[in-house]
């Protein structure tokens, strides 16, 4: 590999910062890593998201001691990524959610996601050693679910595809919060390797349908008040959008993929060169969105190799 991938040399440690978002409900964020939800019931809390190893999670963890200390019942895993449920061991919660679609696609590719992330990130995998093995549900749904913490009520709903085929996002409606998973990033780039760009920006209007007045999003910062909602929502559909365009012209015309990644630079450089994780996720964007230009609908299985050999051709 002529170049290593832009996270593999990111080992600067990120700033934590665990901001509340609605009575009882706060985003564990830290500058464009993964972020993390905590909501607190009646006698209970839920976690969204478990990050990617036990010994990240325990940071989590220490946040919610800072402000409860009821016991930590429920996860909530909006997708299957590694760096999203690795480290669901460390809560010791009786339920672990997701999706049926999220828990098909650990059956069928979370071995070779977790080897593949592992060497893209390895700063996001301390204490990797910590990890038992594949994190699965106890619990799964179609379409939605809800769970009550007491009085308190979360409906978890798979409104459509966008970052994967089975993202989950997690609405909390005494507060009209939230918790979208990476389908909605502020200031981040959206990892758009197993996603499905057709889908993505309708997904984000089921989202603004809800009208809500705050959003923790998959990564960056909380984001409270409607305004501060509807400019991630929109950067997110912009970022999307404009990495796909490009691509597709590409793709129509019978270019290679060195082309479409050319073409996307052009368009994307000059807009979110200064988003976190830009340079680390362009090259997999570019590489799904000249997929799914040519149809191929199910995002193709990364692999350690499938990663090397996309990464030469992206070179030239």
């Amino acid at each position: 590999m002529a170049k290593a991938f832009a996270s593999q040399g990111d080992m600067t440690e990120k700033k934590i910062t665990f901001d509340e978002i609605g009575e009882g409900l706060y985003a564990f964020t830290a500058e464009g890593d993964p972020n993390s939800g905590v909501i607190i019931g009646d006698d209970s809390v839920m976690i969204v998201e478990a990050q990617a190893t036990p010994r990240l999670a325990s940071k989590v963890i220490d946040c919610v001691r800072s402000v409860t200390d009821k016991p930590i019942t429920h996860v909530v895993l909006t997708h299957y990524h590694a760096v999203r449920v690795l480290g669901a061991s460390a809560f010791g919660a009786q339920n672990i959610i997701m999706s049926d679609k999220a828990r098909s696609m650990v059956v069928e590719r979370g071995q070779e996601d977790w080897d593949s992330e592992f060497q893209r990130f390895p700063r996001l995998f301390e204490g990797y050693e910590s990890i038992p093995g594949l994190t699965w549900p106890s619990t799964t749904f179609s379409d939605s679910m809800t769970v009550y913490l007491g009085n308190r009520r979360i409906d978890i709903k798979h409104l459509g595809r966008a970052h994967t085929a089975g993202d989950a996002v997690i609405h909390v409606p005494d507060q009209n919060v939230m918790f979208t998973g990476d389908i909605v990033e502020d200031h981040s780039a959206c990892y758009c390797g197993d996603g499905h760009f057709g889908d993505w920006g309708r997904t984000l209007d089921n989202i603004k349908a809800y009208d809500v007045d705050a959003i923790a999003p998959g990564r960056g910062d909380a984001l409270v008040g409607k305004d501060a909602v509807e400019r991630a929502v929109e950067s997110t559909r912009d970022f999307v959008e404009s990495t796909y365009r490009p691509a597709a012209k590409v793709a129509a015309r019978n270019g290679t993929l060195k082309e479409a990644w050319d073409a996307v630079r052009a368009e994307c450089d000059p807009k979110f060169a200064d988003y976190a994780i830009y340079e680390h996720c362009l090259p997999f964007n570019v590489a799904r969105a000249y997929d799914e230009a040519r149809g191929i609908d199910t995002p193709r299985i990364w692999t350690a190799q499938r990663d090397l050999e996309m990464w030469e051709a992206l070179q030239g």
